[in-house]
């Protein structure tokens, strides 16, 4: 398994609450493009329309620009493959508890390419800096505990 997109901003800006497994619909020239390790998750997010899943605001620019179609947006909404009791079940709770839906990485199982999103709750301020100091601290711990063998 390869991961092909990662979206660590989300893991630092949100706590994960739950985390669900996701197929995306693609365009032939998009594949190329992820295996290429081209796709972008950053600002992306997931939204609930209509009883379908959308990934909006993925970036994934074309394998080879010149062969394109013209008509071809990289920022295009992309629907994620979910069984319609997720579907249920991501809305309902994003709606009911406030929360947001983010896309976390993308990876292949297999020959799929499969897109792991999560229900999360946003930090504030100091939640952040509470997370910064913890990855210093565990940081040090590691250079001294290296330092000592």
């Amino acid at each position: 398994m390869s991961h092909y997109a990662e979206n660590r901003k989300a893991r630092f800006d949100y706590e994960i609450i739950e985390k669900y497994e996701s197929g995306i619909e693609f365009l032939g020239v998009e594949v190329k493009s992820v295996r290429g390790g081209q796709m972008s998750l950053e600002g992306a997010f997931v939204i609930v329309r209509g009883g379908e899943a959308f990934l909006i605001n993925s970036n994934i620019p074309p394998y080879q620009a010149k062969n394109t179609p013209k008509d071809y947006d990289p920022l295009r909404n992309r629907r994620l493959l979910l069984t319609k009791k997720e579907i249920a079940e991501l809305a309902g709770n994003a709606k009911n508890r406030s929360l947001t839906i983010v896309p976390i990485s993308v990876y292949n199982k297999g020959r799929k390419i499969k897109v792991e999103i999560a229900l999360v709750k946003g930090k504030k301020k100091f939640d952040k800096r509470e997370t910064t100091k913890k990855r210093e601290t565990d940081r040090e711990i590691r250079r001294d505990m290296r330092g000592k063998e």
